[in-house]
Order: structure tokens, then C-alpha cells, then sequence
């Protein structure tokens, strides 16, 4: 049994997933099995009322618990697995029928795979009477079983409707009617300070109850999945809480329980994250009426603006994302959006930064059209997009995700040759200053400029050559930060001095 585990890059913390395998999140699962879906609206139904009463206050939340428990289960899933068997020094080994007929000098011909079942725990939650359960993709992810525990100890054998690694989020469904299910919440209204109940069944010991806050909301950037948009809490969530609930106090489902970040012991350490309800909900529908989760697509890498480089772009804070790259033949490409545009809102929702912006985009359907408010050279602006289908090969641009702002300090540039430019794998067309040389203690250095990187753009003036670098150097603003655009590895972004 293997333990899912993301890294951190600060000392020795470990983030995983909290599904239960000893001390491991899940790992076993399922390839997506498209099953019968539902051609209706979902149903939104609530559970029986928990309303506080006086007494319930000084119980704490037995009556909003005891209704939500029915509708958490335990999932366990199965998997096939080979691995090749290994004799003395390192030989394959024969499996001992052919053995008695061809000795161990024959063994070496053969590599004879032996098959072992992987087993996984998880939870699980139910959304609706039919039978449909929400979890988290790594709990079934190619799982050949998954079966069903629910809380009066009846298992069911389920079916994979579809799942969405993007976001972790996979939607099974079991057969039969009128199960307890919980109540859908908006997650777009829970808040920091509000009261949050994780359910699940960690280490297979039991449906368990843990309570707590939430921490922080929009957490992203944080290398678990491609699309985060996490709930932090304190509530303890360990090792088996995997695709559990989070609820608030009024029994309303919030979250999926997803991962924690843990120090060397495995356990809690009071930091959890959940996928909020709202973008689980919206994967589920994606899945029910197309049988795949369909993403708009803008075309753009967008980045954070800091607040150096909020102050080269003449913007008053540094909020928002700026297109610092906008990929060819891509929706972005067909419209008015500039490189450098600060993209403000999205259909009139704020965006404070890049990851947020990548979450709005991505709610929206292919076909659409979406107003985006920019800022341009200090001037607000609005441009509108119809959004395409996101590709579903990695056919788009990639910002370096160690890329931060650059500054100019003890670097040596060169001019860029085609022989170099086909050295580095860049387009004929390139044009630009290649970092030849970068003091290791300078600001630039310190702020993540490489050497390699191609200086394309000083303070939005084009740099061809070493004579227009020092022209742009020199005429540049003297009290203001110094904007950079700088091209690494086929990739443009923008870097502020």
C-alpha cells in the first residue's frame, strides 16, 4: 500500500490526501465507467430541520449530526496490480511450474508478472435519494471493485457515473431508492470564523465527528490538484476522511475533505482542505448531463500582480491578473485582450489573482461569452471573449510556477543568435537578450531571474539586440519599478524590478 503525498516546499511538511489506508490516503480506484445518468435537475431537497433549540445549544450539534450521519459512507475500493517477480541477484524468477522443466539457468527468459490486490478506504457522501455519492477521484481511481458501507452496515456494490481528476472530485452511483442523502449548502457564503464539521470514516475505525472552523477560504497554489479553490479548516481531518463531508452547523454539505498537510507523524495538524461544494456541485453536473466535465477556454497564462509590478502597470494595487502570455490560435488570440491587460473582473465578479482567475473561467461553458474589465497602461477598459473548449492536451502556455519577479543587478546579457535560439529550442522568430551571466547574490538572482531567460521587453519597449537593451535601460523611469518581459523556455512573463 503506497501513501499519496505532496510536498511542500518548506522543510519536512508533507500535504496528502486523507483517505484511509493505514496511514495513507487512497489509492485504489476506478476507471471511469459512464453509467446511467440523470436527465433531470439534481434534487435539492434538504434533510429534516435542525434547528437549535436551548437545549440543543448546551448538547452542541447531536440533532444536525444525527441527521447527516445516515447520508456518509465508507468506500472501499480494489485494484489489480502487477509486479515482477525478482530471483537471486537481481533474475527474474520462473514461477516454479516451469521451474521443474527448465531449471533455474532458463529463469532468465522469463519475466513472469505476479498479481497482488490493492486495497483502499475512503468516505463518502450521499447526495441524493437515488443513490448518487459524491468522493474524491484518488479513493476509486482505477479501482477494477468499489464497495459501498453505509451507516446500517448494508454494502452495495457502486458504479462509477464519472470522475474529474482536475479537481479530485469522482460521483458514483448504487442501486436502489430512498436513501438518506445531505442537504447541498453555497459555499460562496461560508466564511472565516464559521463553524465546520468534518465527517468520515479515518483509519476504518467508524463513521467519526470532528469539529472546528474554517480557517481560510480560496486556498490554491498549493500543488495538490490542477483546479484548487480549497476550504481550510482546523477541524482534525485524518488518514480515511477522504471524499467525507464538511458541513456547517446546520448540517448543510460545504465540502469534499480532500487533503491535509501533516509533519512527519501522518496525523492531523490542523490544517485540512476541502473542495467547496459549489465547484463538486458544478463537476456533478457536468458529469450527469454530458458524462464529462466541460471547461471554457481563454487561451492566456495569466499571472499574480505584485505590487512592484502593479506600480510599473500605473494600477493602484495589486490585485487582479495579468495576461503575460496569450496562446496562438485560442480564443484570447481572436479577441481585443492585449498582453499586459490586467484582468480585473470576470462577468463583473472581482479576480484578485491568477489562480481565482483560472477558477472563473473555468466555470463557465464552451460557446459562451464572457466581459472582461481590464486595465491597460493605466486605462480601464472591457473587452468580451467567446469562451472555447478547453484542449484536452496541454497545448497551451505554462507559466514556470518557480518564476517570480525579476530585477536587473549583476546580470550580463548577449545578443540572441539563431544558433543559440535553436539551441534553446526557441522559435527562428525569437528576438531578444539572452541572460548570459547572473550574479548569485544580486537582486535579480534573489528575485528568480535565470540565466537562459531572454529579455524580450524593458518598460514595454521591444529588445532585439544589445543596443536596444541599453537604449531601454537608459530611457527608463528612474523612480519607478523597471517592467521586464521575459521569454523562458518558449514561455512569456512579465517581471518587475
Amino acid at each position: 500500500m503506497r501513501l499519496r503525498e505532496f510536498l511542500f516546499s518548506r522543510p519536512k511538511a508533507v500535504l496528502f490526501a486523507a483517505a484511509a489506508l493505514t496511514i495513507g490516503c487512497a489509492l485504489g480506484a476506478a476507471a471511469v465507467a459512464t453509467g446511467q445518468v440523470h436527465s433531470g435537475a439534481w434534487p435539492m431537497a434538504s434533510i429534516k430541520e435542525a434547528a437549535h433549540s436551548g437545549s440543543e445549544d448546551a448538547r452542541g450539534y447531536s440533532r444536525v449530526v444525527k441527521a447527516v450521519l445516515p447520508a456518509v459512507v465508507n468506500i472501499s475500493s480494489s485494484r489489480i496490480a502487477k509486479e515482477e517477480t525478482s530471483g537471486m541477484r537481481g533474475q527474474p524468477s520462473m514461477d516454479p511450474f516451469f521451474r521443474q522443466f527448465f531449471g533455474d539457468e532458463g529463469s532468465h527468459h522469463f519475466n513472469i508478472p505476479k498479481e497482488r490486490r490493492e486495497k483502499s478506504l475512503g468516505s463518502g457522501v450521499i447526495v441524493s435519494p437515488e443513490g448518487y455519492v459524491l468522493t474524491n477521484n484518488h479513493v476509486v481511481d482505477h479501482a477494477t471493485e468499489i464497495t459501498v458501507t453505509l451507516r446500517d452496515k448494508r454494502e452495495m456494490k457502486a458504479q462509477v457515473v464519472g470522475t474529474d481528476p482536475r479537481t479530485d472530485i469522482a460521483v458514483l452511483k448504487i442501486d436502489g431508492a430512498n436513501f438518506p442523502y445531505v442537504t447541498l449548502g453555497d459555499s460562496s457564503k461560508v466564511q472565516v470564523g464559521d463553524i465546520a464539521l468534518a465527517i468520515g470514516d479515518p483509519f476504518g475505525v467508524g463513521q467519526t465527528l470532528t469539529s472546528g472552523i474554517v480557517s481560510a477560504m480560496g486556498r490554491g497554489n498549493l500543488g495538490i490538484e490542477e483546479v484548487e479553490d480549497f476550504i481550510q479548516t482546523d477541524a482534525p481531518i485524518n488518514p480515511g476522511n477522504s471524499g467525507g463531508a464538511l458541513i456547517d452547523d446546520e448540517g448543510h454539505l460545504i465540502g469534499i475533505n480532500t487533503a491535509i498537510i501533516s509533519g512527519n507523524s501522518g496525523g492531523n495538524q490542523g490544517i485540512g482542505f476541502a473542495v467547496p461544494v459549489n465547484l463538486a456541485r458544478h463537476v456533478m453536473d457536468q458529469i450527469l448531463k454530458n458524462g464529462k466535465v466541460e471547461r471554457a477556454y481563454l487561451g492566456i497564462l495569466p499571472q499574480d500582480v505584485t505590487p512592484a509590478m502593479a506600480k510599473a502597470f500605473g494600477a493602484k494595487e495589486a490585485k487582479g491578473a495579468v495576461v503575460s502570455d496569450i496562446t496562438a490560435d485560442s480564443p484570447a488570440s481572436h479577441s481585443d485582450l492585449k498582453q499586459g491587460d490586467i484582468i480585473l473582473e470576470v462577468n463583473e465578479k472581482p479576480i484578485d489573482d491568477a489562480n481565482q482567475l483560472r477558477l472563473q473561467i473555468g466555470l463557465l461553458s464552451p460557446g459562451s461569452t464572457v466581459k472582461l474589465d481590464v486595465l491597460r497602461a493605466g486605462t480601464p477598459q472591457q473587452v468580451m471573449v467567446k469562451m472555447g473548449e478547453f484542449p484536452s492536451k496541454e497545448e497551451r502556455a505554462s507559466l514556470d510556477k518557480d518564476g517570480k519577479d525579476s530585477a536587473l543587478e549583476g546580470v550580463s546579457v548577449e545578443n540572441l543568435t539563431p544558433d543559440t535560439a535553436r539551441e534553446m529550442k526557441l522559435a527562428p522568430e525569437t528576438k531578444g537578450v539572452v541572460v548570459a551571466e547572473l550574479d548569485p547574490s544580486s537582486r535579480a538572482a534573489d528575485a528568480g531571474l535565470l540565466t537562459g531567460d531572454v529579455i524580450q521587453q524593458v518598460n514595454r519597449q521591444s529588445v532585439k539586440n544589445v543596443q536596444d537593451f541599453d537604449h531601454a535601460m537608459a530611457s527608463g523611469q528612474k523612480d519607478g519599478p523597471t517592467l521586464l518581459l521575459v521569454n523562458r523556455q518558449g514561455n512569456t512573463l512579465f517581471v518587475a524590478v
